[in-house]
């Protein structure tokens, strides 16, 4: 009962930051505020979490290394200088300077602490020229957040999670750049389940993939130790939100040394990765141009992928960076599965004859803040042979060599708003089984349940490399799943057709009474036809 009234609050407590939010509009683009609300949370919690230990420290009688960094950083909670410490942006909220004093407490705990470098706001408060009474009110709002009350409840983490949803719908078609939505990011971490070993992301935006890997590894009773994570991001902006997204979740990541091009700039050039979970750029042009990148080692073996379209280069990319038993999974634009431009059906046809592609997934449209247009997944894995699962060897991952599994879940998914849909738990279960039934033993445990996979018309089906060879190598699941088996009713046929045909005489003779009670009304009105 206690923990419903948890939700209860923080629910009240996000619209409540969300409508104070709002009113710094007129002062400040809404592009621009969700850096102000979301670097104000990570001043607040940091300085709960220095707070808590603070006392902690004082409880076993340490009062003479209240100052010390150290002292903060065994514990992962970062040390904050005076200057830094919500209680002093408090004391003078009301001050005309408040803006320049956020600033410089920000400022000042990235300076203090070396794993923050680059991720928070540069003199942004002083920059943005805000009203202080509006800054004052949305600091007065965040004060009243206890962000390190409920140990079992992530208070910060659903704020972060709920602001960059509300940000990336209301931002339109910038939003998504850093956002994915929350039921897509569950999927993939439902399907490739990573337990153990190397996480990557190669466009990361706000580092929502590598949240939901933690909280599948959490959530499975694993060891966060047993994993790390890799990701790099272009845009500067963006490449903050990630690392105070991580950071104020306690989680440690290598995102490069600075924002950059993972085309021209791989910040990990000899990763390999055992688990890769990316949403790159939709149909990215003018990614490279002609001369650039024709050699590149990441496309050998395969066709180059055009000038035109970055896709399959972000494919290619990624397969470059898997282990020898990783698995990637990714969001691509429904074209990718079909496309045979400029040498991209080419590329397409390498993966499939080179038995790359492990799973394809049709979703249905509307699940985007920023498009409309239906997207489909891709699982991409370096082998398909039998191997026991890493986290339980009583499970044997079947051999799987020259198949692909196909999933049709276009007919998934329920609306949340007027124009928003998302796939339910029950939806993300149902695709995901579906893939490990397929992957694993007929009779092994699965999820702890028991069962085999089957194909099942209109939803799935397991095809063979010649099969797809047939279809000229087209990875569009509906293609292979067929249409859905309907139940018989057990009415005879004829039954049926005399019943049709009743219905259909009598709207014929409905159709004609409404068109003769047309022609009078238009003949009253003066008008003859």
């Amino acid at each position: 009962m206690a923990k419903k009234s948890t939700q209860k609050n923080t629910k009240s407590m996000e619209e409540t930051l969300w409508d104070s939010a709002n009113k710094l509009r007129g002062t400040v683009e809404s592009s621009e505020y969700k850096h102000v609300v979301l670097g104000l949370i990570f001043l607040k919690f940091a300085s709960d979490k220095f707070e808590a230990r603070r006392i902690e420290l004082i409880a076993e009688g340490k009062e003479k290394y209240l100052e010390i960094k150290e002292f903060y950083n065994m514990k992962n909670v970062f040390f904050l200088a005076p200057e830094s410490r919500w209680s002093h942006v408090m004391e003078n909220s009301k001050q005309d300077q408040i803006a320049l004093i956020v600033d410089t407490a920000l400022h000042t705990i990235e300076k203090n602490n070396p794993s923050l470098k680059g991720a928070l706001p540069d003199n942004y408060f002083s920059r943005l020229n805000m009203d202080p009474s509006k800054l004052a009110a949305l600091l007065d709002t965040i004060n009243n957040i206890d962000t390190v009350g409920d140990e079992e409840e992530d208070v910060v983490g659903r704020i972060y999670e709920y602001f960059l949803g509300r940000f990336a719908a209301s931002e339109g078609k910038g939003g998504g750049e850093f956002y994915t939505p929350k039921s897509i990011v569950n999927l993939i971490a439902e399907m490739l389940e990573p337990y153990k070993g190397k996480i990557y992301d190669p466009c990361c935006g706000s580092g929502g993939m590598f949240v939901q890997s933690i909280k599948f590894v959490q959530s499975h009773q694993g060891n966060t130790k047993d994993i790390s994570i890799y990701g790099q991001e272009f845009t500067a902006v963006t490449y903050k939100l990630a690392k105070m997204n991580l950071a104020i979740r306690g989680i440690a990541a290598n995102l490069g040394e600075v924002p950059a091009n993972t085309f021209f700039r791989d910040q990990h050039p000899d990763l390999k990765a055992d688990f890769i979970l990316a949403n790159p750029p939709f149909n990215q042009s003018q990614w490279r141009e002609k001369s650039e990148l024709e050699d590149d080692p990441r496309w050998s073996g395969f066709t180059t992928p055009p000038t035109g379209n970055a896709n399959y280069a972000w494919m290619l990319h990624m397969l470059n960076k898997l282990s020898e038993y990783g698995t990637a999974g990714f969001v691509m634009a429904n074209g990718s599965m079909s496309s045979n431009t400029s040498g991209e059906g080419d590329i397409r046809r390498e993966l499939v004859e080179k038995d790359l592609v492990d799973c394809m997934i049709a979703l249905p449209g509307q699940l985007f803040y920023t498009t409309q247009i239906p997207v489909c997944l891709w699982f991409i894995t370096k082998n398909k042979k039998q191997r026991p699962h890493p986290e339980n060897p009583e499970i044997q991952f079947r051999d799987r060599s020259g198949e692909t599994l196909f999933i049709d879940a276009r007919q998934l998914g329920t609306m949340i708003d007027r124009t928003q849909k998302e796939l339910t738990k029950e939806d993300i279960e149902l695709i995901a089984s579906t893939y490990h039934q397929w992957r694993n033993e007929t009779n092994s445990p699965l999820q702890g349940g028991q069962g085999g996979y089957s194909n099942q018309p209109g939803f799935c089906k397991s095809a063979t490399l010649s099969e797809i060879a047939a279809n000229d190598y087209v990875l569009t699941p509906g293609r292979y799943v067929g249409i859905a088996e309907e139940e018989e009713d057990g009415e005879l046929f004829e039954e049926k057709m005399n019943e049709l045909t009743a219905t259909f005489k009598a709207q014929l003779t409905q159709a004609k009474d409404l068109d003769q009670a047309i022609l009078e009304n238009l003949k009253s009105l003066g008008f003859t036809v």
